[in-house]
């Protein structure tokens, strides 16, 4: 990095928790409520002053009995899935409380879900971060990233990819700078595209991650990059910077589990418990 990261400067000792950003992680459907669980815990373990998880409602007490520290929003939900009359609630919730919003972590492709997303995000004007079904979702009308208020950061997998520009994902791989960088410049976006050597481009410049290993290819490890890359937004780093800053943590905490469970038995809880070890190592170097 050029400069030192705000988030490992030391904090002053008259801060408070609303010094450190209010991020608003809206996600969860029946069956994937582990997903927007290790974003907002990893989100917190980044430095994120405070953290709220927009949920479909009959889900919000598995929440509740799952999380302590994190808050949660219930929002209308039909049959498990986040309805579109969930808009105007997560819209007064972004704009009266959050700093910023993560969106997608296991939110499903249900059609009232579909609706709900394409509907909210047009209306936010807070830092924010497009992730997972979220994806899938947007892709089949890309025209919604020139309604958007903000630059928002995109952290999709080849798979993701695949929908998003219509590629196959051997010529995906094959070109993960260009195609990222081509992306980021026609549709002003900060994209992450995850992998091995994750790409990072705001349409200008290219960032190629080197931290990381194989035992970190297992469901969930993306959620808890979102969380990361959440907080660090929230926390008043610009979306680039963020971006590049989230995916090195990502991996550097992906390394340090790697060393003490293997590549075989690692799992995205274990990359969450060496956040705080990650984040000492580098405030000491």
């Amino acid at each position: 990095m050029k400069v030192i990261p705000s988030v490992l400067k030391e904090r002053k000792k008259d801060t408070h928790k609303g010094n450190f950003g209010h991020l608003f992680i809206i996600g969860g459907s029946t069956g994937l409520t582990g997903a927007v669980c290790l974003s907002s815990i990893s989100a917190l373990r980044s430095g994120c002053g405070l953290v709220t998880i927009g949920i479909p409602s009959c889900l919000n007490k598995i929440i509740e009995v799952k999380l302590t520290e994190v808050m949660s929003l219930p929002l209308p939900n039909d049959n498990g899935f986040i309805s579109e009359k969930g808009i105007d609630v997560a819209y007064k919730f972004i704009k009266e409380k959050s700093d910023g919003v993560v969106i997608g972590p296991g939110i499903s492709l249900n059609s009232g879900t579909k609706k709900f997303v394409m509907g909210l995000l047009p209306l936010i004007d807070k830092k924010l971060l497009i992730d997972a079904d979220a994806l899938k979702i947007i892709s089949e009308n890309l025209s919604i990233f020139e309604k958007l208020k903000v630059k928002p950061v995109i952290t999709p997998h080849p798979g993701e990819m695949k929908f998003l520009t219509g590629k196959e994902i051997d010529e995906i791989q094959r070109n993960r700078e260009k195609i990222a960088l081509k992306f980021a410049k026609e549709n002003n976006v900060v994209v992450v595209l995850k992998g091995y050597r994750t790409i990072v481009s705001d349409g200008k410049e290219i960032y190629v991650n080197l931290t990381g290993n194989p035992g970190m290819a297992t469901g969930g490890s993306g959620d808890v990059l979102s969380g990361i890359i959440g907080s660090f937004l929230v926390q008043g780093m610009d979306e680039f910077e963020s971006a590049k800053f989230g995916v090195f943590v990502h991996g550097l905490a992906g390394d340090f589990a790697c060393k003490e469970k293997g590549e075989i038995s690692l799992i995205p809880s274990d990359i969450v418990e060496k956040l705080p070890y990650t984040f000492k190592y580098l405030k000491e170097k």
